[in-house]
C-alpha cells in the first residue's frame, strides 16, 4: 500500500491551515498593540480559532480511520509513516504561518480598525473586507521577513525557560491524538480507553498554555497599551514564541512513539 494517499493528503492540509492560523495567533497581541486595541484584537481573531476548531474537529475522525484502514502486514510501521508525514504538515503550517507574519500585523492592524469603523459588526466588516477594492489594497501589503525585521529584536529579552516550555507544550499539542490513536495499535484490547486519552493529553498542553504562557505575553501587550512597556520588546516576545513553537513541531516527530508508549502503559490503570 502507498502512504501518500488522497485521505491523507486531505487530512495533512487541514493540519496546515491549523498550524499556520495558530502561529499568527501570536501576531494578534502584536497588532491590537499596534492600534492600542487588544480587547478589539482578541474578538476579531476568536473568528480565525473557529476556522481551526472547525478544520480540526473535520479532520479527527479521517485522522483515526488511518489505523482501521492499516494494512495487516507491517500495520505499525505504515501508520508511524503516515502519522510523521501529519506531524511534518504541522511544520510546514508554522513555517507558512511565520513568513505570512509580517504581512498578517499589516492587515490585522488595519481589520481591527475597520471593526471600530463598522461599530462591531463582523458581518459589516467581511462584506467590506471581502470587496475588490479592498483585495487589491490587501494585496498591496504582503510582504516576506526581511532581516531588517529583527533589528529592533533584544535577544536578551527571550527567556529561554519560557521558549522551552513553549517548544514543549507545542509537541504534546501536536502528538496528543495521533500518540493516542498510535497507543490503540500498541494495545488493541485497550484501544477505545487509549484513543479517548488524547483529550485528557490535549487538555493539560492547553492548561499549560493558558497557566504559562498567555498571560505573561498578554501582560506584555497591555503594558504596550498603557505606554508602560515596549513594542520591540513584546514582537521580541512574539518572534521568539513562534520559533519556540516550529521546534515543538520538530520535537513531536522524537516524542510520538515514546508518548504512544506512555499512553499505552497509563491504560493499565484504568481498565
Amino acid at each position: 500500500m502507498e502512504f501518500f494517499t488522497e485521505k491523507l493528503l486531505f487530512i495533512a492540509l487541514f493540519i496546515f491551515i491549523i498550524h499556520s492560523i495558530e502561529t499568527l495567533a501570536y501576531a494578534v497581541r502584536l497588532s491590537g498593540a499596534r492600534v492600542k486595541m487588544i480587547a478589539s484584537a482578541l474578538s476579531l481573531f476568536n473568528i480565525m480559532v473557529i476556522v481551526s476548531r472547525l478544520a480540526n474537529m473535520m479532520q479527527q475522525p479521517f485522522t483515526g480511520s488511518l489505523i482501521d484502514t492499516a494494512p495487516n502486514e507491517n500495520g505499525l510501521g505504515f501508520v508511524e509513516t503516515q502519522f510523521r508525514i501529519l506531524i511534518g504538515a504541522s511544520t510546514l503550517g508554522t513555517v507558512l504561518g511565520i513568513i505570512l507574519l509580517p504581512t498578517f500585523i499589516a492587515l490585522f492592524s488595519r481589520a481591527i480598525i475597520h471593526l471600530s469603523e463598522e461599530k462591531g459588526s463582523v458581518p459589516s466588516l467581511m462584506k467590506r473586507l471581502f470587496s475588490l477594492r479592498y483585495i487589491k489594497r490587501g494585496m498591496t501589503h504582503f510582504s516576506l521577513p526581511k532581516f531588517s525585521y529583527l533589528q529592533d529584536t533584544i535577544v536578551k529579552d527571550i527567556p529561554i525557560k519560557l521558549f522551552c516550555v513553549n517548544m514543549i507544550i507545542t509537541a504534546i499539542y501536536t502528538i496528543g491524538v495521533l500518540s493516542a490513536l498510535y497507543a490503540a495499535l500498541l494495545v488493541p484490547e485497550r484501544a477505545s480507553t487509549a484513543i479517548m486519552a488524547s483529550g485528557l493529553i490535549n487538555g493539560i498542553a492547553t492548561i499549560l498554555l493558558v497557566i504559562f504562557i498567555d498571560p505573561k505575553i498578554s501582560v506584555m501587550a497591555d503594558d504596550v497599551v498603557n505606554q508602560r512597556g515596549s513594542y520591540n520588546r513584546l514582537k521580541s516576545m512574539s518572534l521568539m514564541m513562534v520559533t519556540s513553537r516550529l521546534f515543538g513541531t520538530m520535537l513531536a516527530q522524537l516524542l510520538l512513539i515514546w508518548g504512544a508508549k506512555y499512553i499505552a502503559w497509563f491504560t493499565e490503570f484504568i481498565v
